[in-house]
């Protein structure tokens, strides 16, 4: 540990990290990503001098992309993005890096969204969607990555990590499902491997999701939609003691186009109290969340075109699942002249049955394919950071320093069912496993037009194994140092330009390092993989304002890995694969001609391949080259308003050669309403507003349907997208 530090603090002392933030700028106590600046002087010394700097004003548009309003280029500050102070009070990200952006909880609601998870799409280049049902984790894409159910893009909602490890459906696992989409404050979006705060699961991007302390007005609202969808919330805050207390909880009923139908059971609850200010403060939030639901998972396309089912039918009728979560978690910052400390620690407890049949009867002719995977963790954790500023050599300098923890207790298994009974254990094992970051960075700014950034995290992990296959059980631990760096140039013209480089990781389900037969018939050999894997990345961009109420940047990277994780299709699960490298280009633009009105277009292209040879190719399944959105919104606090949303899913390589490819789609949302004087507001959301045939998500593997031969038959697997359907929203404010 001493070697650890000593390393990390000569980094450190002999370097520049990420940009101060400008005067009078704000910083909000929840958010775990990062630290306001404190300034020292230590005794005898002489005070340190501030560079001016513009101020930024606040955001006054309700429903922009960019996160801030004035007419001087974006800086930067500490941990990789600056807080600003966003119209509702949300600390505004404002980047080092060209693809670092934050949205407001405005933004992320003022367009329509079929499922909670959706709201995510804010992110520019992210897919968000689903190929089973509505308790089950999202499947997410990003930057020319299947990244399934959460691997590679870390999430954290009020600074509780939501991407779990050794997960029973697969690596990475992260279930918003919880989330209330009225609550959030701020999304706070960094991508790549550059940042010495994030580890496990960044490596494409991280998004921190942050809640309100405080409701402007309470609120209560209905909504009622086709497919017999209904959804309740109501949500408020008020004095208590020298704190605040909000309160919130939503219901939700929906079954969905499909056959069999869905039958989600939603229950979601949010208790919070906060007091104090963002620098010296606390709060406490709990959280319980609840679902039970019926599953159309992915099925064989032949089974469609053969008219066994229809578009919207199930293979499978008894496929599901049940999930539940309940935590506790804490913030507390305080600022002295020593710097600014902030620690953030959290217990979860959550719960989850999957049951899915994803090749009907290809490995059991008789009672058919379902299996039944169980997670069943405890996990603890906390993050500790301090930030002080000092004098490098002269220059403005700020340090953060910072430790990362967190132990999972796990229960996880895997079963062969049948209309969701035990038929068999396949393996079920006891797993504790836990990590420690420890990391720090330093930004100088050694002119009003350069700043430069590195850093260094040591990340360590050491797990557990006790297995029902005894071979399999095992100790596991590794340990990996990934050093970051960036740059900043500008502003000239109202553009700065943005260079960044880093090595960053992701971890393996820890059952696969320990692991050495078969689960099944415990005899054949099983290769180990390794418990943590590398990554390295660098991007270059830029962020211009030059033209009058347009924000537009352009950011150009590469991600390499030593081994790519898959989702296995007809698995249900998560594999380590070959080494890979993505290159690719976004650019995203923000318009905003007038106060009440908003255009956005955001693209990005990807090159996904494998980089080893293999006579199967080099095609990576699932990655997609195109991704696009446009988006349309207007209004303002009261009288008319809408929306139209626009999201392109570029065709994407079922398998390595590319012979077989996905569909594309292109699905429009749209939403009018009327906001009145006293409070209420009517809404229509119109989703899939030109009903589009397409899919949600398709895979390319063998499954045998009843009668056909018994070594399967590949074909494409298919998730339709739901047809147009509305949903008729009252809301009420006071």
């Amino acid at each position: 540990m001493r070697r650890v530090l000593l390393r990390i603090f000569s980094a450190t002392a002999s370097s520049a990290v990420l940009m101060l933030p400008a005067e009078g700028q704000e910083w909000t106590a929840s958010q775990p990503d990062q630290l306001p600046p404190v300034t020292i002087t230590a005794p005898n010394a002489t005070p340190p001098k501030r560079i001016a700097r513009p101020k930024q004003p606040q955001n006054r548009g309700a429903r922009s992309r960019t996160a801030v309003r004035s007419n001087q280029p974006v800086t930067a500050g500490a941990g990789g993005v600056t807080p600003g102070t966003s119209s509702d009070g949300a600390a505004a990200l404002q980047p080092t890096a060209a693809s670092a952006i934050s949205f407001t909880g405005e933004q992320v609601n003022a367009v329509p969204f079929v499922r909670v998870g959706e709201a995510l799409e804010v992110v520019p280049g992210l897919i968000v969607t689903q190929h089973s049902g509505e308790g089950k984790a999202n499947q997410y894409f990003l930057r020319g990555f299947n990244l399934d159910h959460g691997t590679d893009l870390s999430i954290k909602v009020d600074g509780m990590p939501v991407n779990v490890p050794t997960h029973g459906h697969g690596q990475g696992y992260a279930d918003i499902n919880f989330l209330i989409p009225e609550l959030i404050q701020s999304v706070n979006v960094r991508k790549g491997p550059y940042y010495a705060d994030v580890g496990d699961f960044s490596s494409a991007g991280s998004v921190a999701i942050d809640y309100l302390n405080k409701l402007p007005k309470n609120l209560a609202e209905v909504t009622f939609g086709s497919f017999d969808y209904r959804r309740g919330v109501a949500a408020g805050s008020t004095a208590v003691g020298a704190g605040t207390m909000l309160a919130a909880v939503e219901s939700i009923k929906y079954d969905g186009p499909w056959d069999v139908p869905d039958n989600v059971r939603k229950m979601n609850g949010v208790l919070r109290y906060s007091q104090g200010t963002a620098t010296d403060g606390l709060t406490l939030t709990a959280m319980a969340y609840s679902n039970g639901w019926n599953s159309t998972d992915q099925v064989a396309q032949r089974a469609i075109d053969q008219g066994i089912i229809g578009r919207f039918g199930s293979l499978d009728p008894t496929d599901g699942g049940t999930a539940s979560r309940f935590s506790l978690s804490g913030n507390w910052a305080q600022s002295s002249e020593y710097g600014q400390s902030k620690v953030n620690a959290y217990v979860v407890r959550s719960d989850l049955q999957l049951f899915n049949n994803f090749t009907y009867f290809l490995d059991n002719p008789v009672n058919g394919d379902q299996f039944n995977q169980l997670d069943r963790r405890t996990l603890g954790g906390f993050d500790a950071r301090h930030a002080f500023d000092w004098r490098f050599g002269g220059f403005e300098t700020q340090t953060r320093v910072g430790m990362q923890s967190r132990y999972d207790d796990i229960h996880v298994g895997l079963f062969k069912t049948e209309q969701r009974a035990v038929l068999s254990t396949v393996r079920e094992d006891r797993v504790q496993e836990g990590n420690v970051g420890i990391w720090a960075d330093t930004t100088t700014r050694w002119n009003d037009w350069l700043r430069t950034t590195v850093g260094i995290r040591e990340d360590v992990f050491a797990g557990r194994v006790l297995s029902d296959t005894p071979e399999n059980s095992g100790n596991a631990q590794a340990t990996i140092t990934s050093p970051k760096a960036g740059i900043v140039l500008g502003p000239w013209y109202k553009t700065e330009f943005y260079g960044n480089a880093g090595y960053g990781l992701h971890s393996n389900d820890i059952r696969g390092a320990t692991i050495t037969v078969d689960p099944i018939d415990k005899v054949t050999p099983q290769d180990r993989v390794p418990l943590l894997v590398r990554s390295k990345g660098a991007e270059l961009g830029f962020r211009t304002k030059a033209i009058e109420g347009l924000t537009s940047s352009v950011a150009v990277f590469v991600l390499d890995f030593d081994s790519e994780l898959l989702f296995v299709g007809d698995a249900g699960t998560t594999e380590a694969s070959r080494p890979s490298r993505r290159v690719g280009v976004e650019w995203v633009n923000q318009y905003k001609p007038k106060p009440w009105l908003s255009f956005d277009l955001d693209v990005a292209y990807t090159r996904a391949r494998f980089t080893d040879f293999d006579a199967a190719g080099n095609f990576i399944p699932g990655a997609p080259a195109w991704i696009a959105s446009g988006a349309i919104t207007l209004g303002s606090e009261t009288g008319w308003f809408g929306a139209l949303k626009a999201r392109y899913f570029g065709p994407r390589p079922l398998i390595e050669d590319d012979s077989v490819r996905s569909l594309a789609s292109l699905i429009f949302n749209a939403r009018a309403g009327y906001r009145f004087d006293n409070g209420l507001k009517l809404q229509l959301d119109v989703l899939n507003l030109f009903n589009a045939r397409t899919n949600q998500i398709e895979y390319y593997y063998l499954s045998r349907l009843p009668g056909e031969p018994i070594g399967g038959v590949a074909d494409r697997h298919v998730h339709p997208a739901e047809p147009l359907a509305v949903r008729l929203t009252l809301a009420g404010r006071f």
